[in-house]
C-alpha cells in the first residue's frame, strides 16, 4: 500500500467515526492515526474535528521522536510541546499534533497494528465513568464481541493525557500481553475513551462499532439483573473456533481469511 493510499484510508476511517448520527465524538474530540513507514505515521492535528476532515487535517511525526519523550524524565507541558513540534515532519497551516501523539506512536508499534481510532462515544462513556466500570466489563456478552474485539478488551485507570496516559497504556500493554499472548484490539480508558487497535482501517473502524454496540447491551443487561456473561470455556471456545477466526479475518476488509 502507498502512503498515499494509507492517507486516504485514514481520511475514510476519520469521517465514518466522526459522522454525527454515530455519536462516537463531538466537536474536535477524539483521533486517529496510521502507520506509514517505519519512521513516520499520520496522526490527526490538534483541536481538528472528524467530521469532514481532510489530509491538511492531520500531520506526519517521527517515530523515533516521539518515543523518545517516553523516557525523559520529569517532562512537563512545554518540553512536550516543543518535543512533538520537533518529531513533525510535515504540518499544513502550521497545525501541530495532540499530547496524545505519544499514545498513538507506542500503539502503532505493536504487532500489526496500522490504524489506531480513538474516540469518546457516550454509550462507552457512561460506563467508563461509572464507580463499577472495571466490574461491569470484566466478561463477555455474545460471540461476535470476541469474533470482532478479540479475547478480552485491556482497562485503563485514568491517567493525565500525554506522557502519564502513555505510560500508563505501555505498562498495561504488557501485562495484558504476558497474560493473553497477544495484544488487545481494545483499550479502554477510565473516564475517557475508547481505543480500537487494526491491522486495516475497515478494522479499527468494526472494533468501534462492535464496542459501542457492547456498551449499550451491557448498559441495558442491568435493567434485568445484570449482565449474564458467556463462562470462560465457551468464550474460549469462540476465540479458537477455525470458522470463526475465517470470519474475523473476512470482516477486517484485508480479504484474507484469518489474517
Amino acid at each position: 500500500m502507498t502512503e498515499e493510499e494509507a492517507l486516504e484510508n485514514l481520511i475514510k476511517l476519520s469521517r465514518n467515526l466522526g459522522e454525527r448520527a454515530n455519536h462516537y465524538v463531538i466537536l474536535g474530540e477524539g483521533n486517529t492515526s496510521a502507520r506509514m513507514d517505519d519512521k513516520s505515521f499520520w496522526v490527526k492535528a490538534s483541536g481538528v474535528s472528524l467530521d469532514g476532515i481532510d489530509s491538511d487535517g492531520f500531520v506526519k511525526v517521527s517515530f523515533e521522536k516521539v518515543l523518545q519523550m517516553l523516557e525523559w524524565e520529569n517532562i512537563g507541558d512545554e518540553e512536550i510541546k516543543q518535543g512533538l513540534k520537533e518529531a513533525t515532519l510535515s504540518s499544513v497551516g502550521g497545525r501541530h499534533p495532540s499530547v496524545e501523539t505519544l499514545l498513538h506512536a507506542l500503539l502503532l508499534e505493536l504487532e500489526n497494528v496500522s490504524y489506531v481510532a480513538h474516540t469518546h462515544p457516550p454509550a462507552v462513556n457512561r460506563i467508563l465513568c461509572s464507580k463499577q466500570a472495571q466490574e461491569a466489563i470484566k466478561g463477555r456478552l455474545f460471540p461476535d464481541e470476541i469474533v470482532v474485539c478479540g479475547i478480552a478488551p485491556l482497562y485503563v485507570p485514568y491517567s493525565d493525557p500525554g506522557v502519564p496516559l502513555a505510560r500508563a497504556v505501555q505498562k498495561a500493554v504488557l501485562k495484558y500481553q504476558g497474560q493473553y499472548g497477544v495484544r488487545p484490539k481494545v483499550i479502554l480508558l477510565e473516564n475517557h475513551g475508547l481505543i480500537a487497535l487494526g491491522s486495516t482501517s475497515q478494522e479499527a473502524e468494526n472494533i468501534t462499532a462492535m464496542y459501542v454496540k457492547i456498551a449499550e447491551i451491557l448498559w441495558g443487561t442491568f435493567l434485568l439483573g445484570g449482565p449474564n456473561f458467556l463462562s470462560e470455556s465457551h468464550a474460549n471456545r469462540i476465540y479458537t473456533r477455525p470458522d470463526e477466526k475465517y470470519r474475523e479475518g473476512m470482516l477486517k476488509g484485508s480479504g484474507k481469511p484469518g489474517s
